[in-house]
């Protein structure tokens, strides 16, 4: 088998993802580049792993497993940030959610914020 195919398949499935992830505003679009990011690594793993005779037999593919893995919890996770922050403020555009406290006022020497 020739391994090139699926090594440029991979990293333009990485590239892919990458540009959504830079690009994108809406975070569903994002979790869904991350994944495709993630799914690039697993055909580099299981590529790797058939081409590449190691000591470790099928570890590639073991590798393999624990990403789809990490990737199922990670969205589990980012979509109950999205769900949270659309809840919150009625859009999930990356670019309007704020990353940083409020400032506390000068005149409030306990630094508790009122609202």
């Amino acid at each position: 088998m020739r391994p090139v195919i699926p090594y440029v398949t991979a990293a333009l499935l990485f590239g892919l993802g990458v540009y959504g992830v830079l690009r994108r505003r809406n975070a569903v679009l994002v979790l869904m580049a991350v994944e495709l990011m993630l799914n690039a690594v697993n055909l580099i793993l299981v590529t790797a792993d058939t081409t590449v005779r190691a000591q470790l037999p099928h570890g590639g593919q073991v590798f393999a497993l624990f990403v789809i893995v990490l990737a199922a919890a990670e969205i589990g996770v980012g979509l109950a940030i999205v769900l949270q922050l659309y809840r919150l403020r009625a859009s999930v555009a990356v670019d309007e959610v704020p990353l940083a406290e409020e400032p506390v006022s000068a005149g409030d020497p306990t630094g508790v914020v009122s609202r």
